[in-house]
């Protein structure tokens, strides 16, 4: 297996830069793995591949304002920082532009032009203490209170187009701050599509995997099981762990929205001892790549990803890498569009 088995060209103007409206107008395709069947439909119409008895799984965490602006304190140049993970209190993992010229004792002053509660404008000074791998930086902040009226939500870079209503790239269920990504198969759901799919008798779950710097990080390594994959922090509860083994002593359909909520359903099942899946809480790792046997997952709502990517990995293993190819190639022929804002795909 190589990573350039992961591989293709996607026309430019595919790549979705705005949002469609309403949400759940995009396009859905819908695979079934059974018999290698593609349908063409729309996403509201998901709820015709529902049945009572199923239990839906999303990722409820909310995509935090990680992108900060400042000037470096000894000469005044400009810096961004993308926050990417907290290590402790006010120190975060970040990648930082242009990473080359900010070294370890670099001082970044960060500030804005609203005022605090007190009539203060709001500053707080970050110092780069430490290093990691691919140029992430491990930095401290002096008042991390002030950092959410600080920084702005970050669009992935393949996004040109500004986008007007921040909410728009959170999902309608978002709640748990710590993401720097939406969990982008969430993005098409609608309270109101939400409450059509409860009253067919489907039970909706919730889980929090906070989404890091893998979701648009391609593997540059040839083999990818080389790639050191970033982990990810996340929680699930004693409930839904006892909802999930439930529905699976049942015979019944556990269907996960996106790739992060397949990740730590099947971390958390992993990590479990006994038959029954275990609450948990604590840093995801788990790389899933074709050839990996799911425990927990029997269907998967997800977007159209980025070639050679973590995420195209995972559905492969999941629908099977031939399956996948053709399907990616019928939604190019189709005009799909895809990433962030594209369109869906039901996987059965």
């Amino acid at each position: 297996m190589k990573t350039s088995d992961f591989d293709y060209s996607l026309p430019s103007e595919l790549i979705a830069q705005t949002p469609v409206e309403p949400r759940d107008q995009s396009q859905l395709m819908v695979l079934n793995r059974s018999h290698s069947s593609i349908q063409h439909r729309r996403f509201f119409e998901i709820v015709d591949y529902l049945r009572a008895g199923d239990v839906l799984v999303f990722n409820d965490s909310r995509v935090i304002p990680a992108r900060l602006s400042g000037r470096k304190v000894d000469t005044g140049g400009r810096v961004e920082l993308l926050l990417l993970r907290q290590l402790d209190t006010a120190v975060w993992e970040a990648l930082v532009k242009p990473g080359k010229r900010v070294n370890i004792g670099t001082k970044v002053e960060i500030t804005a032009n609203s005022m605090t509660g007190g009539g203060h404008k709001a500053e707080v000074l970050a110092e780069i203490t430490g290093q990691g791998q691919d140029g992430i930086k491990v930095i401290s902040f002096s008042d991390e209170t002030l950092l959410p009226q600080l920084g702005k939500i970050p669009l992935p870079p393949y996004i040109h187009t500004p986008l007007t209503d921040p909410e728009r790239y959170q999902t309608v269920y978002a709640r748990a701050p710590g993401s720097v990504a939406a969990s982008t198969a969430g993005l098409h759901f609608t309270p109101e599509l939400l409450g059509e799919i409860e009253q067919k008798g489907i039970r909706c779950l919730f889980v929090t995997l906070h989404v890091g710097l893998d979701t648009f990080r391609p593997v540059r390594e040839d083999d990818p099981l080389k790639h050191p994959i970033h982990k990810e922090y996340g929680m699930l509860s004693q409930e839904v762990a006892s909802q999930l083994s439930r529905a699976k002593r049942d015979g019944r359909r556990v269907i996960c929205v996106g790739t992060t909520t397949v990740r730590i359903i099947e971390e958390a099942a992993q990590a479990s001892k006994a038959s029954l899946l275990q609450p948990f809480e604590g840093w995801v790792s788990l790389f899933i790549l074709p050839g990996y046997q799911f425990r927990m997952v029997d269907a998967l709502i997800t977007n159209f990803h980025l070639p050679r990517s973590t995420l195209l990995m995972l559905v492969a293993a999941f629908a099977g890498k031939a399956l996948i190819a053709q399907a990616y190639e019928e939604a190019i022929i189709s005009h799909y569009r895809f990433y962030s804002f594209g369109d869906a795909m039901l996987i059965l």
